[in-house]
């Protein structure tokens, strides 16, 4: 793992060291190992990597292209990957290459803040949807920082780029990602801090579906991407914030179907196996999404109940052939440990327990014991 992306508490900003180019595959593994797909970014660009020259023609369609299937990174986000195999494909011989994290599949909801000083907008479209009013000076309000900070202050709390329980990562350009981990099925969508329609504050953009995220560490020509303070995962997001997310149009419009979203290790493990199925990557994900929950509660969540009950039902879906028993051990302990960091031991247990009856007891897709 990167120097830089190791997340002892003691770790401190003048400890992180530049990261070179050679470590993007290091980095690529560690963001998968959090279960966040990846795929490469142009050489010290911000961009995705180019498609080949058949992607790259202007009647192409990307819903039918076999390029991914095929191991190409074509279509950017839309390619990116849990494979470890093809993440040295990728960058074992292109170490040049950036790292970007697929935000919707990776439940990512960050919040990137821009310090670009600029002179400020109309006072109605500095905070969407919050009047203020003519005798407050707003002139000061030059950067993603200041209307952050104030729309936070508005609600009572502190702002988010202040928030040292979550991962934070600095741009080159002096500007913040601040990233959180999305708690339920909602599908949180992109924005631009300058968006007609669908905004949070100026100068703040929102990467969630449908959008990707510069992985912590990556190289760019501008310089590196580097994490700041002691947090190295992403805590949930508060619902102040998700309040505020929803008010300003972050979700789908009502008539479109917003399903509960599969869990992104779910879809790979039931994939290896040679299954994808609907139905039992569908009932895997609901088990799995039961335990992710207990991470908003600290106690009384009925965790250690959850856990077990999921491991009955994967083990059972692992006996009928539909993923492999070591696939679902591993997607198991992730969520739970997600859910309950520091009790990898206590939760293995469980799992390894659960999955021995569950195993008794072969599963057919979309029925639950």
């Amino acid at each position: 793992m990167p120097a830089e992306l190791r997340f002892s508490p003691s770790d401190s900003v003048s400890a992180l060291s530049a990261a070179s180019v050679a470590e993007s595959l290091a980095i690529a593994r560690w963001c998968v190992s959090h279960g966040w797909p990846v795929h490469p970014l142009a050489p010290g660009k911000k961009t995705p990597a180019s498609n080949c020259s058949t992607c790259q023609q202007r009647d192409h369609k990307r819903e039918t292209c076999t390029c991914r299937m095929a191991g190409r990174w074509c279509h950017g986000f839309h390619a990116a990957t849990l494979d470890m195999a093809r993440l040295a494909q990728w960058w074992g011989t292109r170490p040049q290459m950036g790292v970007g994290v697929s935000c919707g599949p990776a439940n990512l909801v960050v919040i990137d803040v821009d310090a670009h000083a600029a002179t400020p907008p109309t006072r109605d479209k500095l905070l969407p949807g919050i009047p203020i009013a003519a005798e407050i000076d707003v002139s000061a309000m030059t950067t993603g920082f200041h209307t952050l900070a104030v729309l936070a202050a508005l609600r009572g709390q502190p702002s988010p780029a202040d928030d040292d329980t979550t991962l934070r990562v600095r741009t080159p350009s002096g500007g913040l990602h601040i990233w959180y981990r999305a708690t339920d099925s909602r599908r949180w969508q992109c924005s631009a801090g300058s968006g007609a329609n669908r905004a949070l504050a100026w100068q703040v953009d929102v990467r969630a579906h449908g959008g990707y995220i510069i992985a912590p560490g990556t190289h760019t020509s501008a310089g590196t991407y580097r994490p700041v303070g002691p947090a190295r995962t992403p805590a949930p997001l508060p619902d102040w914030l998700a309040l505020e997310l929803e008010r300003t149009n972050h979700l789908p419009a009502a008539n479109i179907p917003a399903p509960r979203p599969v869990p992104a290790r779910a879809r790979q493990a039931v994939v290896a196996a040679g299954g994808g199925r609907d139905r039992a990557t569908k009932t895997l994900a609901t088990v799995l999404a039961e335990v992710a929950s207990c991470a908003a509660v600290p106690e009384g969540a009925g965790f250690s109940e959850k856990l077990n009950r999921a491991a009955f039902t994967v083990g059972g879906l692992a006996a009928a052939g539909h993923l492999t028993e070591h696939a679902a051990e591993q997607v198991l302990l992730e969520t739970a440990t997600m859910a309950r960091p520091g009790q990898e031991r206590h939760c293995l247990q469980i799992i390894r327990s659960g999955m021995r009856a569950g195993s008794q007891h072969p599963l057919s897709p979309g029925r639950r014991p």
